[in-house]
C-alpha cells in the first residue's frame, strides 16, 4: 500500500515573492494561493522549504554571490523570511544554502511517501528539488499552476524539461489533484 503523499512547499519567501526584489517571480501571489489551497488539503502532511545564503560561499557559490550581492544575507534577515502567510503554520520548515531542498533531511521526513511539489522558481529551486527527488525513486507531482518561475517562459520551459522525467515526474493542474 502506498502511503499518503506529503506536501513540498518550496521557497515561499520574501526574496521570491516582493515585487521590489530582484529574485522576484512575477506570478508568486498566484502560486502562492494555489500552494495555500494546497497546504489545507494536504496538512499535516506538509513541509515547507527555505533558501537562505551560506556563511561562507565556496566552490561555484563565490561567483555567484559575487553576481548576486544583495542575497549575501544571514537567514534571519527578512528577506529569507516566509511570506506571511506560510508563516508560523506548526509544519516543518527545512532550510537549506541549495537550490535543491531533497537530500536526507527531507527524504526522513516524508520517508516512504511519493511526494506533491509547488513553490518557486520553478526553473531553478523546484527542478532541483524535484529531479534529485525523482533519481532517489520518490514518486513526484508537481503541480504547475501551485509553481512560478522567474519568467512565464522559464516556467513553461522547466515544466516541459520535468515532463520528460515520466513517469517519476508528473505535472498536473490544482484541478487534476
Amino acid at each position: 500500500m502506498v502511503p499518503a503523499p506529503w506536501l513540498v512547499l518550496i521557497d515561499l519567501q520574501r526574496i521570491f515573492g516582493a515585487p521590489e526584489s530582484p529574485w522576484a517571480a512575477p506570478r508568486f501571489d498566484a502560486a502562492a494561493r494555489v500552494c495555500a489551497e494546497l497546504l489545507e488539503r494536504y496538512a499535516p502532511r506538509v513541509v515547507l522549504t527555505r533558501f537562505v545564503a551560506p556563511t561562507e560561499p565556496r566552490g561555484a557559490w563565490k561567483p555567484y554571490y559575487e553576481q548576486f550581492p544583495f542575497a549575501l544575507a544571514p537567514d534571519e534577515d527578512p528577506l529569507y523570511a516566509l511570506v506571511d502567510r506560510f508563516s508560523g503554520r506548526g509544519v516543518p520548515v527545512l532550510t537549506r544554502t541549495t537550490f535543491g531542498k531533497w537530500g536526507p533531511e527531507l527524504a526522513q521526513i516524508v520517508g516512504d511517501a511519493p511526494v506533491v511539489v509547488g513553490g518557486v522558481s520553478t526553473d531553478c529551486c523546484v527542478l532541483s528539488t524535484v529531479l534529485a527527488a525523482a533519481d532517489d525513486g520518490v514518486p513526484v507531482t508537481v503541480v504547475a499552476d501551485a509553481c512560478a518561475g522567474a519568467s512565464d517562459v522559464d516556467h513553461e520551459r522547466a515544466l516541459d524539461a520535468l515532463r520528460l522525467y515520466a513517469p517519476l515526474v508528473s505535472v498536473v493542474t490544482s484541478r487534476d489533484l
